[in-house]
Formats: C-alpha cells, structure tokens, sequence
C-alpha cells in the first residue's frame, strides 16, 4: 500500500490544491493532506479553520484524510508510514524551490521519494497569497476557490477588518 503526503499550509485551500489531490487520489492507496500548523509566515486562517476547509474540500474522496501536523514535514511522513511527498508545480519558480526542498527532504529522510504534479493549466496561476489578496480587494475569486472556502475567506475578512485587523500582505507584481 502507497501512502503519500500532501503537505502545505492551505491558506486557503485553492481549486488548484483540489486539482492535484483529486488526481493524486487515483495514484495513490492513501493521500494524506498534512496541514502544517505553525509556518513561519502570517497566516489569514487558524490551523483549525484550515484542517476544517481542507476535510470539507474532499470529503468525496474515501481514500483522503486530513490532518495538521508541527515540525519537520519529513517526520510527520514517517510517523504516518509515507513513502511518498507530493507537491505541485506551477510555474518554474516552483520547481527551483520544490527540487530544492526534494533534495533537503532527500538528505533527512533518504527513504521518502518527492513526486511533483504539474497543475492543470487553468490553474497555473493561483496561489493562496495572491487569492488572498483579490478576496481582501473585493475581487471575485469564485472560480479560484471551493465555493465554502470563498464563503470562509469572505467572512474572515470581514471579520478582521471590522477588528482592524490586516493579516493580508497586498503584493506587487513589480516586487
């Protein structure tokens, strides 16, 4: 049996994270979402609201399950007994980082391969910082996200604006 794990910090979990775990489900035995708990990064979402958002994302998928996780991404793999770690490319800058993390990943845990999907093109684009920051303009981001997570992300927003409140880095493309 092939269990793999899909690590990331899902904030917030984007049609382009659908894409990959729905055809990961068919190649592996188990498909572990692991949503890392405590990046060192500003997160809009709690751990709690991801894990939640992330499960009900892919409830349909019997062979899926969802779970957070601390520390090194490579011992929550084997404390789950996977021999795989699936990632997603995007575009090429993707793939400078993810062959760079494979091979540190590579160096602490020899027995654990990295298998990167390429997205599907229609979803190239995304990324949950740039999703982010079109919801917190007001931007319509129903064809980027599951419509419950749009629902979250709409209603988080809200939430910590009328606090104000600004977990949103608004990003350049210049920069």
């Amino acid at each position: 049996m092939t269990t793999a794990l899909f690590p990331g910090t899902f904030d917030p979990f984007t049609n382009g994270h659908l894409d990959i775990i729905q055809r990961a489900s068919g190649l592996f035995d188990h498909l572990i979402i692991g949503v890392y708990a405590h990046p060192i990064k500003t997160l809009l979402l709690s751990c709690e609201e991801r894990v939640a958002l992330v499960k009900e994302a892919v409830r349909e998928f019997p062979n899926v399950s969802v779970e957070s996780y601390d520390g090194l991404t490579v011992e929550f793999a084997r404390a789950k007994g996977a021999q795989v770690l699936l990632r997603g490319l995007r575009v090429i800058a993707d793939f400078e980082l993810e062959f760079q993390m494979a091979l540190m990943n590579r160096a602490l845990a020899a027995e654990i391969e990295t298998v990167c999907l390429m997205t599907t093109y229609k979803y190239y684009f995304l990324s949950s910082s740039l999703v982010k920051e079109v919801a917190k303009l007001g931007g319509d981001i129903s064809g980027m996200v599951p419509p419950h997570v749009e629902a979250a992300l709409k209603a988080k927003i809200k939430e910590l604006d009328e606090k104000g409140e600004d977990r949103i880095r608004i990003i350049s493309l210049r920069e």
